[in-house]
């Protein structure tokens, strides 16, 4: 069958001064395809902190014939090896997390700083009305997942294409999340820096109960490439360093069982899988990104998650990029839980 391309929007990947922003040419595909249109962005932002770019997705997915009414596969059986999950506090698989994604500073960067936060709360608080309703055995719990290190077009103080938020962004939004006791994931995208190197200064955040991490391969970039120009990619090991670190956490400071969410939507972008390390303190999540039509983020899923099956699953939502297309319909509870396996973390930009 030929394969076909999952539509996606601009990367962004530009310097935006405060209050105003200046576009350049988006980045291409990993596959040299189609460029998405570049798009200006006004960002309300301290004096102290530059806004981040955008972050987008890419896709390649082979269409399949069903759609997200269709009824579910036949049964697999998906062994889910979590010593955590019976430790107290543990998340997973007694709820499926709902998390609204961005940047507080950037519009354009997902729902989390598209609107005022009590406006943002309330929408969050359908979605977990939704979720309840469509899957009353599996309480919903509502998280915040922030971007608090960008990938960057240009090489910036450092030299490692990557801009890392102040301190006010993490804790704003985690005050934000104590308002409906609502979890938080801090997102690390590391242009030409590494997990061992960013990872740890978000220490002071993640010894807090509540606080959790993601990590973005398509911005970790190897060999000197540049984000947005092709799709990044990690590595089990880098992996390991994570889910290691997330371990020591929990021991060190007694805490509930981290969760570690990596995003993917192409084979490349995580290497080695059957190499990831499972902890006995950390719960892992590997999460199905790239927007576009139901049907072909079904198969975004089925090739990229279900077959390369870690432990738990997850799957994003996006409100403007999914519906952009005549016939294009968000995905909604009841068809995402027709899915095999079901996923424990669902993402909305």
């Amino acid at each position: 069958m030929r394969r076909s391309k999952l539509g996606l929007p601009a990367l962004g990947l530009w310097s935006v001064v405060l209050l105003a922003g200046c576009s350049s040419d988006a980045g291409k595909n990993e596959t040299g395809g189609v460029q998405a249109a570049p798009h200006p962005e006004t960002v309300q932002a301290p004096d102290t902190t530059k806004a981040p770019v955008d972050s987008a997705k890419t896709a390649t997915v082979a269409p399949k014939a069903d759609s997200s009414a269709a009824t579910a596969p036949a049964a697999t059986k998906f062994v889910v090896r979590d010593e955590a999950a019976q430790k107290p506090g543990a998340i997973l698989p007694h709820k499926r997390i709902i998390a609204y994604y961005g940047n507080p500073l950037s519009k354009r960067m997902g729902v989390l700083g598209e609107y005022a936060p009590s406006k943002m709360l309330s929408k969050l608080d359908e979605e977990v009305k939704a979720w309840n309703a469509a899957d009353p055995n599996t309480p919903a719990q509502p998280a915040l997942h922030v971007i608090v290190v960008t990938a960057q077009g240009s090489p910036g103080k450092g030299g490692k294409y990557r801009l890392r938020m102040s301190d006010h962004v993490a804790d704003s939004v985690i005050s934000w999340a104590a308002r409906r006791n609502a979890i938080v994931f801090l997102d690390i995208q590391i242009g030409q820096s590494t997990v061992q190197e960013e990872i740890p200064r978000l220490e002071k955040w993640l010894k807090l109960p509540q606080v959790h991490l993601g990590i973005d391969p398509e911005f970790a970039m190897k060999n000197g490439a540049i984000p947005g120009r092709r799709v990044g990619t990690l590595d089990a090991a880098e992996i390991n360093y994570a889910t290691s670190f997330l371990n020591e956490m929990a021991v060190k400071y007694n805490l509930p069982p981290k969760i570690l969410v990596i995003h993917r939507f192409t084979q490349r972008m995580v290497t080695n899988y059957k190499n990831i390390q499972l902890r006995p303190n950390v719960q892992f999540v590997m999460h199905m990104d790239g927007w576009g039509d139901r049907v072909l983020k079904k198969s975004t899923y089925n090739d990229y998650i279900k077959k390369e099956f870690v432990q738990y699953t997850g799957f994003k939502l996006f409100y403007h990029n999914d519906t952009k297309k005549p016939g294009w319909k968000l995905y909604s509870p009841e068809g995402i839980l027709a899915l095999n396996p079901k996923p424990l973390y669902i993402q909305y930009q």
